[in-house]
């Protein structure tokens, strides 16, 4: 490294200095008092302030490779790999990407592209479950920050999904946002200065939809709203009048309307469920993207279009195969309904409780407004009995949540919360709460009496005389050994933590059961469930060889939505039956989604053959869901208007008995089981016309494959990884053992050199660090690597290379990547010599307000000719990346070696008008990608192309690396 003294007027953006011990490149805001550095290969996120007058900095630049430290036929390939892995700051059109601790898949790039082409971007992802809006979402995010477009970001979304949208953000994309919930705004507003919001000192936000739709806190969010606003779970926030539903959908239909009335303000809506059959809502979430979408003809080819540039959705079959990549999705979901039928002991109190069930439901003497809350109570009793003796004992010993109430609306509105499966659920209840029946507001009373006779009953059916829970043993015990590892969900608490002390006394050592519940913060049931997964014992002086073999995870519904579980689990068994089918795509979509290794994953659905409640869900609901997704192809969740569903239910509940037809009741209901069903299915037909009129056609195929190329051409494929790090492992002591078909495989680290075990032990932790599982896709377990540029662990490794190819201090075999080299081969004619060169490039950016953004980044390329460097013969690059991958032929004398290499550098600087010449070249093909990115769709269509983009090439390109290549003699040529 040559280091000068300069003058302040040197340290110009793009000059590369010495300081603090390591290089920098000079970043664009520096001046003579103030560099901001960002550290050579480094990310934005690395930037630093150095003062000149305070601290040594001195210019330097990159010395050519000497003749005489030589490294073997895989040095220029490893030395290549590491500096590309390392990139954090690309030259290309998508800034953010080199930084990224996740890889995208290549339709995942489809939003990315679709927001560029916007000049505020307004877009609604509604592609299916499990494919991956976070990432897709999040991906933009990332991007727009990176390239100054926004300056913060507010996700809205469930309080019980925030800190997973905070993990993601921070584990794979680099931003780190701060919760604003209930219970953290005080704390977060305690460090505020006099007048200050807390949305101004924290530029990215993670938001509580139904704390901040309160219009208390609503106005000051408005007031210092970020410029980039994600909002998850879109569908619930479309107005109250498209749904028929209630106060809470409207409060967030207000919250995000202000949101999206700041025209300027980047919107982004997420949802798998835009449509759902019901054209109002559909037109209400596209008029919150532009109010001229809610009534734009769709019917015509020119409104979808229109659509088109704000809306995509995809089905998995869409995207399974995808520009030629295979998206890791189970090929089928395995699905069977078991039956069991109730103890006779069981059976005795079950028709107890119908007959209190039906007295309760019958009863007027109290007027209109109490009958309703018996009717909801007598619910809650049924469906505790059917889930299980613990939960039907906590219920008649728990006072009915509505009993307080005043009006038959609020009667009904407390009823549902605790009773009924509502995916957009305002209350602050957990899900999984066992419900209430008791009706007394005094102890003692002779019906209070009853309720706790029966309970007496519940508490002694658990174990033998509960034959649903001898059922569900068997069933786990055949999953177990057919090498599944399943949940089983359960609607209630209490039903949860019985089921999982029954199953840790009948599956033995060898499993590890776990239960997680409502009762758990949401950072609490991830750390559970990532604990189970890795393996790692809950006491920790447990020995690694008596850790369970296999896992059950017992939970509720807390789990059924946000939070993926496929990494540690490959079945579902529904426990209990939800009383919306919704729920149960939910449940199964933790494990049927991307990145699912399973071919096949299992689902069963566990019901009472004899049980009068299970017979009508799976009547009225679970089987008329399944019949509708086959006959049509999508999913379409139950309908809410007008109490249709309770309605049916009460029909089933009240009128199956033999003697039906004698039965009455004041109710005012009607059979509307049929009527329920007919606008299912109408329901289902107008999604799936949906779904063909508005395929994604904004973005083709084509476009997506050319930008997939060039950004894995700069910063290399996951083949590229897997070969780095299976090579660097050998060459650095390392072994590498159980192979797969799919590239994955186990590297024992035992003799790897100390300072990148420390590396590894800090990504991985002490006990994962000695022997690393690398899979070939991720996403990965806890403590495991995936075989990608951006996985923490392939960094590491590719730092040390990268490092002690620069570092000759070292041992030799510490060195697996050297800077120069002299191979013989048959794979040449005449000498040739490969150069890995890496560049710097200005960048100038036009921001949305007319200005002008500077950037610096970097780009390694390789280049080759054949003759001398006098007269060098340029090969294209093509031919110059084959020459990564020849193989030694014949020995090469080391004195003949180093003179053919000092003959070759001593001619570099006749190459330098090649280099710059080259650089301005590929300056000017960047730049033409980041126009073809950016260009805004309406100035695509009329030509006009996008002012003040430029891109430059630093004149002072390195030279890393010089191979020559010459042709073998002896009897290799023959």
């Amino acid at each position: 490294m040559s280091i000068n003294v300069p003058e302040a007027a040197q340290f110009a953006p793009g000059v590369l200095v010495r300081a603090r011990g390591r290089e920098w490149v000079v970043q664009p805001g520096s001046d003579a008092e103030l560099l901001v550095l960002r550290p050579l290969g480094g990310a934005q996120d690395d930037l630093v302030g150095v003062l000149p007058a305070l601290e040594k900095v001195e210019t330097a630049s990159f010395p050519p490779p000497t003749p005489d430290d030589l490294g073997d036929q895989s040095s220029a390939g490893l030395l290549r790999s590491a500096l590309r892995i390392g990139f954090r700051s690309g030259a290309g059109p998508f800034r953010s990407l080199a930084q990224l601790a996740v890889d995208p898949r290549s339709y995942q790039f489809v939003p990315l592209l679709m927001a560029l082409r916007q000049e505020t971007v307004r877009l609604l992802i509604a592609d299916d479950v499990g494919i991956g809006k976070t990432i897709e979402s999040g991906l933009i995010a990332a991007e727009m920050l990176a390239q100054g477009e926004a300056s913060g970001l507010a996700i809205l979304c469930s309080p019980a999904l925030a800190e997973q949208w905070q993990d993601e953000l921070r584990d794979k994309f680099g931003i780190h946002a701060e919760l604003v919930l209930a219970s953290t705004v005080p704390r977060l507003e305690r460090s505020l200065d006099i007048g200050e919001s807390l949305f101004q000192r924290h530029p990215n936000v993670i938001v509580s939809t139904d704390y901040i739709k309160n219009p208390r806190h609503r106005d000051e969010f408005i007031r210092h709203c970020p410029d980039l606003v994600i909002v998850d779970e879109a569908h619930t926030c479309v107005a109250a009048g498209s749904t028929g539903s209630r106060d809470g959908r409207q409060l967030r239909h207000d919250l995000v309307s202000k949101v999206a009335a700041d025209a300027s303000r980047h919107l982004i809506l997420v949802t798998a469920t835009p449509h759902s059959g019901k054209d109002e809502a559909f037109r209400n979430l596209l008029g919150l993207l532009d109010p001229e979408l809610e009534t734009v003809p769709l019917d015509t080819d020119a409104g979808r279009r229109r659509l088109a540039r704000h809306f995509v959705q995809r089905r998995r079959a869409d995207i399974r195969t995808y520009i030629g990549e295979e998206t890791p999705f189970p090929k089928d979901r395995e699905s069977k309904e078991v039956s069991y039928k109730l103890s006779a002991e069981y059976r005795k109190l079950f028709t107890a409780v119908v007959d209190y069930a039906r007295e309760q439901a019958l009863d007027e003497s109290d007027g209109v407004v109490r009958q309703r809350v018996r009717w909801w109570s007598a619910l809650a009793l049924l469906r505790s009995l059917a889930s299980s003796p613990r939960a039907a004992a906590q219920t008649l010993r728990t006072r009915a949540a509505n009993l307080d109430a005043k009006t038959v609306p609020e009667a009904d509105e407390l009823g549902r919360i605790a009773v009924m499966d509502l995916t957009d659920d305002d209350s602050t209840q957990a899900v999984d709460a066992a419900p209430g029946a008791d009706l007394e507001n005094t102890d003692g009373t002779a019906p209070q009496q009853r309720l706790r006779r029966m309970a007496k009953q519940a508490e002694a059916l658990e174990g033998a005389a509960d034959t649903k829970l001898g059922e569900l043993t068997k069933l786990v015990k055949k999953l177990l050994k057919d090498g599944y590892n399943p949940i089983v969900f359960c609607r209630f608490i209490p039903t949860a933590e019985y089921v999982a002390e029954h199953l840790g006394d009948a599956l033995g050592k060898k499993t590890e059961v776990v239960s997680v519940t409502g009762t758990l913060s949401p950072k609490q049931r991830i750390a559970r469930i990532e604990r189970m997964i890795s393996g790692a014992p809950a006491d920790e002086d447990t020995d690694e060889q008596t850790r369970p073999e296999q896992r059950v995870l017992v939970a509720t519904d807390c789990l059924s939505e946000g939070v993926n579980l496929q990494e540690g689990f490959d079945a579902v068994i529904h426990y209990d039956l939800a009383w919306n089918p919704t729920r149960h795509e939910q449940r199964e979509g933790r494990v049927d989604r991307y990145g699912q290794r399973r071919d096949v994953v299992r689902t069963v659905t566990l019901y009472g053959s004899d049980n009068q409640i299970d017979g009508i869900v799976l009547d009225i609901l679970i089987r008329k869901h399944a019949e509708i997704r086959k006959a049509t192809g999508v999913s379409v969740a139950v309908l809410d208007e007008s109490d249709s569903v309770v309605n049916a239910v009460l029909e089933g509940l009240l009128l199956r008995e033999e003697d039906a037809e004698q039965l009455s009741f004041d109710f005012g209901f009607t059979s509307k089981r049929d009527d329920l069903h007919a606008d299912w299915v109408s329901a289902a037909e107008r999604e799936r016309a949906s779904r063909a009129r508005f395929a994604q056609h904004a973005i083709h195929a084509d476009e997506v494959a050319r930008e997939v190329t060039e950004i894995r051409a700069a910063l290399g494929s996951g083949a590229e990884a897997a070969e780095f790090v299976r090579t660097a492992v050998v060459k650095l002591r390392g072994q590498i053992s159980r192979e797969a078909a799919d590239g994955s495989f186990t590297a024992d680290t035992g003799g790897l050199p100390s300072t990148l075990m420390s590396g590894l032990e800090a990504v991985l932790g002490p006990k994962k660090a000695r022997e690393i599982a690398f899979h070939s896709l991720p996403p990965v377990k806890r403590g495991e690597a995936a075989l990608v540029r951006t996985d923490a662990t392939v960094n590491t490794i590719a730092r040390f290379v990268l490092d002690a190819a620069l570092d000759p201090k070292l041992d030799d075999w510490q060195r697996p990547a050297r800077r120069c080299g002299v191979i013989r081969t048959t794979a040449v004619p005449t000498r040739t010599t490969l150069m890995l060169v890496r560049y710097r490039f200005h960048l100038t950016l036009p921001t949305r307000d007319g200005g002008r953004r500077q950037q610096i980044a970097e780009d390694a390329r390789v280049l080759a000719f054949r003759g001398s460097p006098a007269k060098a013969e340029w090969l294209s690059e093509d031919e110059a990346l084959a020459l990564l991958d020849v193989r030694a032929d014949e020995n090469t004398a080391p004195e003949f070696a180093t003179a053919t290499a000092t003959r070759v550098l001593d001619g570099l600087e006749t190459l330098r008008p090649h280099l710059d010449q080259y650089g301005r070249d590929l300056a000017d093909s960047l730049r033409a990608s980041h126009a073809r990115v950016r260009e805004a769709t309406r100035r695509r269509e009329t030509g006009v192309v996008i002012r003040g983009l430029r891109v430059e090439a630093d004149p002072n390109a390195d030279v890393l690396g010089l191979y020559v290549y010459l042709p073998v003699t002896g009897e290799a040529a023959r």
